[in-house]
């Protein structure tokens, strides 16, 4: 069993967290936490396994609180849930010792994807779409907005470009091949397209390829 406590200010957000989580089996939610100073004195006296850590929280940030949590309890495992998709902040949360990093927009199966990773001894850190090679960030968010595609549907789009097998795109994601048609079939209707030809066309359009 994995004791997990949620650390996060908004109400909302946990209750929803709450509500995906309570399907995941063999995890236990404690109760949850809304600022660094009250996650401390939680896990000092009811002992967890893994930790969602929002980064913007009251009283003490989440970056002075992973420092404090590895400091105290380098046992636990720590998964960063945050809106801040920067690549520096990324290599700092590393270096601190977090074993994951997710944005808040994710869909809820990346991340039980990522807790079951680190529940494992993995690491689970998304793909920040700000560090494209070829610059082409500014493109992908129009490309997201426009389609309301997450950043996992851009990621997968983009290996489809690279004419990778749903069977390759589980291997490289960590998902289930069953996970990936799910994901194929929603950027089809999402981009009202039919078939390959007309996904890679409208990706084309957008500035969006493979590399």
């Amino acid at each position: 069993m994995i004791r997990l406590v949620i650390a996060e200010d908004h109400q909302l957000l946990i209750e929803g967290l709450i509500s995906i989580l309570t399907e995941v089996e063999d995890l236990v939610l404690l109760d949850p936490v809304n600022d660094g100073i009250k996650l401390i004195k939680s896990l000092r006296s009811n002992p967890a396994d893994m930790v969602l850590l929002d980064l913007n929280m009251p009283n003490m940030d989440g970056i002075k609180t992973l420092e404090v949590m590895k400091r105290e309890f380098p046992g636990i495992k720590v998964i960063v849930l945050t809106n801040y998709n920067q690549p520096q902040l990324v290599d700092k949360i590393k270096k601190l010792g977090a074993n994951g990093y997710i944005l808040k927009s994710s869909a809820s199966v990346v991340l039980k994807e990522a807790i079951a990773m680190v529940s494992r001894g993995e690491s689970y850190f998304e793909q920040s779409l700000d560090q494209e090679v070829d610059g082409n960030h500014f493109f992908i968010d129009d490309f997201m907005k426009k389609f309301r595609l997450t950043r996992r549907e851009v990621e997968i789009i983009k290996m489809i470009e690279r004419e990778l097998t749903s069977k390759e795109i589980s291997d490289n994601l960590f998902i289930s091949e069953f996970t990936v048609g799910t994901h194929r079939k929603n950027i089809m209707r999402k981009l009202e397209v039919k078939n390959i030809a007309g996904l890679i066309k409208i990706a084309h359009q957008f500035g969006i390829d493979g590399a």
